[in-house]
């Protein structure tokens, strides 16, 4: 069974570009399989990051930069503050969203990276099955780390190591921020403008503002939880 989730762009020029991003449900991976290898910024030799478990003598691609070929094709002569109304389309929802372009990559973005296949960024999987498009600052908070700590139950069933705190949710994040760079240094050789180059940077906003703020601002979620304790 797959898991389909449609997104539409519209801009202000009359131009119209759709995606549809089809996932394996169990799994999370991608069914349709990217085809294009011809691409230089995606061989796993250029601007790789410096933590990247894969061997090149195995996969020469990065399998996240092969996931974005589409839409840095696509969408690689958009400008960041191009006006775009969004239209998105889940098993569970349809989303409509004026904004920029940068915002509304950024949102699909998101989605594509955490199921590409990034052995940094599987660790997100179970955020991109409930995917929550323009989510806020403390909404994306709120998830992650209940996603963490979800994921903290599932390894305490498994008789492994686990925590009640976000050490080892800073450290994906952390990470993540290794990620976002060489990514950001991948899509400046291959895009025409600045917008989807400025879509990856709104991510790494979030990853890198969430291990400064974690216990704070989970602290001001506390009165929520009051029949709790």
């Amino acid at each position: 069974m797959d898991l389909d989730i449609q997104y539409t762009f519209r801009f202000a020029d009359g131009r119209e570009a759709s995606f549809a991003i089809r996932l394996d449900a169990a799994t999370l991976e991608p069914t349709v399989p990217v085809t294009d290898d011809t691409a230089t910024w995606t061989r796993l030799a250029f601007h790789r990051c410096n933590h990247c478990p894969l061997d090149e003598t195995v996969q020469r691609y990065c399998p996240l930069a092969r996931s974005l070929v589409g839409t840095v094709a696509v969408l690689g002569d958009v400008l960041s503050y191009d006006q775009v109304a969004t239209e998105v389309i889940t098993p569970e929802r349809r989303i409509l969203c004026d904004t920029s372009a940068q915002n509304a990559i950024s949102a699909m973005m998101g989605l594509i990276i955490a199921t590409s296949g990034c052995p940094h960024m599987a660790f997100f999987k179970p955020m991109a099955r409930f995917h929550l498009p323009f989510a806020s600052e403390e909404e994306t908070m709120y998830r992650a780390a209940s996603m963490y700590l979800l994921g903290q139950y599932f390894r305490q069933q498994q008789g492994l190591p686990t925590e009640l705190g976000f050490e080892g949710l800073v450290h994906l994040y952390r990470n993540v921020e290794i990620v976002n760079r060489a990514m950001a240094n991948r899509l400046r050789a291959a895009a025409r403008e600045d917008g989807t180059v400025n879509a990856l940077v709104l991510l790494d906003m979030y990853a890198k503002t969430l291990p400064a703020v974690v216990e704070e601002t989970l602290q001001e979620l506390r009165p929520l939880y009051t029949a709790y304790l």
